[in-house]
């Protein structure tokens, strides 16, 4: 309790103190434009419509983030993996609302799996992620996700907080970025697999300076 106090009140008072800057992503392009349709094996899914939210969440989402991107990508065996994005600029603080042991919920599914830490392996090193198991009847998601806080992988909660009073001491305000995949599958073991193939792909299609930025300083 001391701790998440003590966490609090530095996190208020950071918020008082004057920001010499954003840090911002230095490409100004859209997410839609840094994130390639096609990749490897994998390829954007044309059958799949992406349905909006509704008009409030939509608000929500609009007052949240600066950008957000969703898209659904299939290999060339028709299996689908969905990608989504989150960025927030000045606003990363309302991050936790796309995390998804938040946001599924909030959408009438229920959490099957708590949420453990795993190693994306990267060649001759490794990015910290979480996964969970969200569902609702005959619906099965395995999700995989990260969050980066300006040039660092954070985790929500105390990770998410203490990145912020970091950048708060240097007078900078740090940007949010988060990626999560998940699939439709029964079978958690494959689901998993298949994401980390579509994951390693996709990082290995951004531009040398996205790349850097969607991974961090893993």
């Amino acid at each position: 309790m001391l701790l998440g106090g003590a966490l609090a009140a530095s996190a208020a008072a950071i918020a008082m103190v004057p920001r010499a800057g954003v840090d911002e992503m230095t490409d100004t392009r859209s997410l839609d434009s840094l994130f390639p349709l096609a990749f490897g094996d994998w390829s954007l899914d044309p059958t799949v419509i992406p349905i909006g939210p509704p008009a409030v969440v939509r608000k929500t989402i609009a007052e949240t983030y600066d950008q957000t991107l969703s898209r659904t990508y299939a290999d060339r065996n028709g299996y689908r993996v969905m990608l989504s994005v989150a960025y927030g600029g000045r606003r990363n603080q309302g991050m936790d609302l796309h995390r998804p042991e938040i946001c599924y919920p909030a959408q009438g599914l229920a959490l099957r799996r708590e949420t453990r830490e795993a190693a994306l392996g990267l060649g001759s090193t490794s990015l910290p992620v979480k996964r969970l198991v969200a569902g609702a009847g005959n619906r099965n998601e395995p999700i995989t996700y990260w969050l980066v806080i300006g040039r660092s992988v954070a985790s929500f909660g105390y990770g998410h907080r203490l990145a912020l009073m970091k950048y708060g001491l240097t007078g900078h305000v740090p940007d949010g970025l988060l990626v999560r995949v998940s699939s439709i599958d029964d079978d958690e073991a494959q689901a998993f697999g298949k994401q980390d193939a579509f994951l390693r792909q996709m990082l290995a299609a951004l531009s040398p300076e996205f790349r850097r930025r969607v991974l961090g300083e893993a």
